[in-house]
């Protein structure tokens, strides 16, 4: 497979550097929590925020594999083990090692999210691998690796007690990728909380679930 960084996005798009961006943002508040905070639970999750944190890795780190492949698979995941490390807990192939402290963990989500980047950057537009919310692109992966750091730091930011409120071009970006269910109102990020199921907007019923859709559209 021939790889290429030639291909110009057009500027609605989300790219490698949108992804890069959030990732950074993230790790810069986070590494801001008090290292005693960390097994509190991760706002309305029900993990504590190490174990988020993790999660987000995991996320970040199966997107990149599932592009990797030089036939990337269309019809399931590329088969790494997935397993929780106590009951209820996330499943997770990516688990940082505790005796690292926090200053370990985080450094796990931005390799994580670094594998990802690089895997945007190098992969041609027509690739396509499966994600079970819609088999997509390159750039849908960025999207997608950019939802769940945008809207993971916020559960992150409210179990942590941190202050999280990222650029409004990321959040309309995303939103216009992956949500084309969803009229996006005055706030981008408000729009995209409310989209995930993590805040109320005005005249809009609350979203007890809710989806993306990562599919191509021409």
């Amino acid at each position: 497979m021939s790889r290429s960084t030639e291909t110009e996005l057009p500027q609605s798009a989300v790219a490698a550097d949108d992804l890069d961006r959030a990732v950074q943002l993230a790790v810069t508040v986070l590494r801001e929590a008090p290292p005693t905070a960390w097994d509190g639970r991760a706002g309305s999750l029900e993990w504590d925020c190490w174990e988020t944190v993790e999660h987000l890795s995991d996320d970040l780190f199966a997107y990149a594999v599932q592009l990797a492949p030089r036939k990337p698979p269309l019809a399931g995941n590329v088969p790494f083990v997935w397993e929780s490390r106590r009951p209820g807990g996330p499943a997770n192939a990516v688990h940082a090692d505790r005796a690292a402290g926090p200053a370990g963990l985080l450094q796990v989500l931005e390799a994580s999210g670094a594998l990802l980047v690089a895997m945007v950057r190098t992969m041609p537009p027509q690739v396509r691998a499966h994600h079970v919310f819609g088999v997509s692109d390159p750039e849908g992966f960025a999207a997608m690796g950019t939802v769940e750091t945008l809207v993971h730091t916020h559960d992150l930011a409210e179990g942590l007690g941190l202050a999280w409120n990222p650029p409004a071009d990321l959040c309309t970006r995303v939103l216009a990728r992956l949500f084309p269910d969803v009229t996006e109102a005055a706030d981008p990020w408000r729009t995209l909380l409310w989209a995930t199921g993590r805040a109320e907007l005005p005249g809009r019923p609350h979203r007890t679930t809710w989806r993306w859709y990562g599919e191509v559209r021409g």
